[in-house]
């Protein structure tokens, strides 16, 4: 019996030019190179230059994942945007990008789930697309979280990156086994009990304020490692597979350490996992698209492979989603 999947058939990324090294950030704080990289594995972010907003990161990726799938903006109808750092209060950044890309057509909307974002856009995305109200989608997870960071807390400011990440999904007919293509199974969770791990302390709403970071760092790893290998394991036995069909691992880049020990929770080999933090750091909802961009461009991923893309971040949102390429 065929069955409707969404199948990501471009990737594409953005990153700014400018770039800010673990060296950069010793002479203004209180710490080093080798400080940063044994705690998280981070050795440089790029940062967006002034006036370089959330939606010009987001549109650069979102050209690059159309040329990727030899398509124009006119062959869209559905644009979802993973983004906590937008332009403005309102509108969207996914109208912003939708005019950026001459779109005067189809829907464009934004969800808010920080790190966990581009999880919970592709999942959106994806039960749009099967159920048939649209054909094609963009997602796209774009930050400028730069922008977000008390620059004198060396806790949370050697952590972040700004950046984007996108890809392109259509729906297309499959046969409904875990051997085809596109998004096979997609898990989300939520829990606001932790809100005062992970949290900006500012908000139109609140302080009528932007805010800055924070983060206590130990009890976010604690849950990150827990959670995290919970929910790819749902995700792995809704799709009917099991760790040992893992080709590849792209997981949320936040920490190289919360990389090895989700993997390790799964048994999974260090070899299987994408790892970009140490040039990205944390780009929020854009890291888990930049790293599948960058292993698709390099080579690495292959048709037939299967993915495991997973992420948590402030809310506590987490979630994981099992990918056919």
């Amino acid at each position: 019996m065929s069955t409707r999947r969404s199948v990501i058939i471009g990737t594409g990324s953005y990153l700014p030019q400018t770039v800010l090294s673990n060296d950069d950030l010793a002479a203004r704080l209180d710490t080093s190179d080798a400080w940063i990289v044994e705690r998280t594995g981070i050795r440089r972010r790029h940062i967006a230059a002034q006036g370089e907003f959330t939606s010009d990161l987001g549109a650069a990726a979102a050209r690059n994942a159309l040329d990727a799938a030899g398509l124009s903006a006119s062959d869209i109808d559905l644009i979802v945007v993973a983004t906590a750092t937008p332009d403005q209060t309102f509108p969207a950044v996914a109208t912003v990008i939708q005019h950026k890309l001459g779109m005067t057509h189809g829907v464009a909307f934004d969800v808010g789930a920080v790190c966990s974002g581009f999880l919970y856009a592709l999942t959106v995305a994806d039960a749009l697309l099967v159920n048939g109200a649209y054909a094609r989608a963009l997602v796209i997870g774009a930050e400028t979280f730069s922008r977000l960071l008390d620059w004198e807390d060396r806790a949370t400011a050697v952590l972040f990156g700004d950046g984007a990440g996108a890809v392109v999904l259509e729906a297309q007919a499959q046969t409904g086994g875990s051997a085809d293509r596109g998004v096979l199974a997609s898990r989300l969770h939520s829990d606001g009990r932790y809100n005062d791990l992970l949290y900006v302390d500012g908000g139109p709403g609140s302080t009528g304020t932007t805010g800055h970071l924070r983060m206590k760092g130990r009890e976010v790893f604690r849950h990150a490692v827990v959670n995290l290998a919970s929910v790819m394991g749902e995700v792995l036995e809704a799709a009917g597979l099991t760790p040992a069909d893992v080709t590849w691992l792209v997981p949320h880049q936040a920490n190289l350490r919360i990389l090895e020990a989700t993997a390790r929770k799964l048994d999974l080999s260090p070899d299987k996992v994408v790892v970009t933090v140490d040039r990205h750091a944390n780009t929020s909802a854009a890291s888990v698209p930049l790293a599948l961009d960058t292993a698709v461009r390099d080579g690495r991923i292959q048709p037939g492979d299967l993915l495991l893309l997973e992420a948590m971040g402030g809310g506590f949102t987490w979630g994981a989603a099992a990918v056919r390429w």
